[in-house]
């Protein structure tokens, strides 16, 4: 095809441009599209960040993803945990924290095991969640109403 052109070049002899016709894929050839599935959309799965990262930019991307967590109430349970202990917490202890924020797919599910709802999994149920069920019950009575600074001295 010649550049800027509207077909093949004429291999017949006759001087006509004729149009190029291209396959269609067979998924475009159906005549319904298809169904989203909304009760259980695709999630996917976390992939834990590599093993070379480093200890101080661990803890600044969790304090980070403790902030911004999509529902208030985790938003500020799991900041003013990060304020308060991310940087107490032991390199394994920071690991069983950032599969315990990061691998489940609903906050809800965190939010219920954190203040007692249900029941906590197996694989959740370390001793970080234990630091975070203390720190929920807020026996100090702390004021827990907005996320601490972000630049404040962890």
């Amino acid at each position: 095809m010649e550049e800027g052109g509207l077909g093949a070049p004429d291999s017949s002899g006759d001087g006509l441009r004729r149009p190029v016709l291209r396959t269609v894929p067979r998924c475009f050839l159906t005549s319904e599209p298809p169904t989203p599935d909304f009760e259980n959309p695709p999630i996917p799965q976390y992939k834990p960040r590599t093993l070379n990262e480093p200890f101080e930019q661990k803890q600044a991307r969790l304090v980070y993803q403790s902030r911004k967590r999509g529902m208030l109430e985790n938003g500020l349970l799991l900041s003013t945990f990060a304020s308060k202990f991310l940087k107490k917490l032991t390199p394994d202890q920071l690991d069983l924290y950032d599969n315990l924020i990061n691998k489940p797919t609903n906050d809800w599910e965190i939010y219920h095991w954190v203040t007692g709802k249900t029941e906590t999994p197996v694989e959740y149920d370390t001793e970080v969640m234990n630091m975070l069920k203390e720190h929920a019950k807020n026996e100090e009575k702390e004021e827990r109403f907005v996320q601490p600074d972000l630049y404040a001295k962890y």
